[in-house]
C-alpha cells in the first residue's frame, strides 16, 4: 500500500518512562496513581481485617478501610514524546520486600509523605537514596491543608538540598502532575549535566 511504512510507526513511538510512587502507609500513593493516570489504573487493594490490627499502625489515618498489596499501576502521557508508566508501591512494611522488583527499570520516584507522620516516609526516602534513584518529596496536604512550608519538611525528613520538596494534593490530577513533571525536568537536567 502506497504510503504505508511500519519503520515510520514505530520511530515516531513515544519514549516510555518507570516511575515509582512510593511513601509509608496510608500517605496516599493509590490515590495520586489514580487521580492523574488517565487510564483505569490498576489497583490490587484489599479490606483492612481484624487480623491486621496489630500489625498495621492506624494512629493518624483511623478512616483508612483498604490497603494496597502489592501495587498500583497507571499511566499519563506528559507529550507525544514521552509516556510515564506510574508504579505505587505498597506502604506496609511487611510488603516491603517487593520494593526491590519494582524498582528495577525505574528511572526516578515520588515519595509522597504525609506530614502528620512524617516518620512514615523514612524507609521510602531511604530506599531511594541507598539504590542511588533520583526522586522528589510530594507533600500530600490531606483536607487541602499545608500545616508547614516545604523547607521545614526537607528539615524534619533530613532531605538533602538537591532534591525537591513539593506541595500536593494527590486527589488533585493537575497537583500530580506538576510533581510528576518536576522529576521529569530533573532527570532530564541530570541527563544533559552527565
Amino acid at each position: 500500500m502506497a504510503g504505508s511504512d511500519s519503520t515510520t510507526d514505530a520511530s515516531s513511538a513515544p519514549d516510555t518512562v518507570k516511575i515509582l510512587v512510593a511513601g509509608g502507609f496510608g500517605v496516599g500513593k493509590t490515590t495520586m496513581v489514580g487521580s492523574v493516570s488517565e487510564i483505569a489504573p490498576l489497583r490490587t487493594e484489599e479490606p483492612l481485617t481484624m487480623a491486621g490490627l496489630d500489625v498495621d499502625d492506624l494512629d493518624g489515618i483511623e478512616e483508612k478501610r483498604a490497603t494496597t498489596v502489592a501495587l498500583d499501576f497507571g499511566r499519563i502521557t506528559i507529550s507525544r514524546e514521552l509516556v510515564l508508566y506510574l508504579f505505587g508501591t505498597p506502604g506496609q512494611q511487611r510488603f516491603w520486600f517487593m520494593w526491590n522488583d519494582l524498582a528495577l527499570g525505574a528511572l526516578g520516584a515520588v515519595v509522597l509523605v504525609d506530614v502528620r507522620r512524617p516518620e512514615s516516609s523514612f524507609a521510602a526516602i531511604d530506599f531511594f537514596e541507598r539504590r542511588d534513584i533520583p526522586f522528589v518529596v510530594g507533600v500530600n496536604g490531606f483536607y487541602g491543608e499545608h500545616p508547614y512550608p516545604p523547607e521545614d519538611i526537607r528539615d524534619a525528613l533530613a532531605v538533602p538540598e538537591h532534591v525537591q520538596v513539593l506541595l500536593c494534593d494527590a486527589r488533585d490530577r493537575e497537583s500530580c502532575r506538576d510533581v510528576l513533571i518536576a522529576l521529569i525536568d530533573q532527570l532530564i537536567a541530570s541527563a544533559v549535566q552527565a
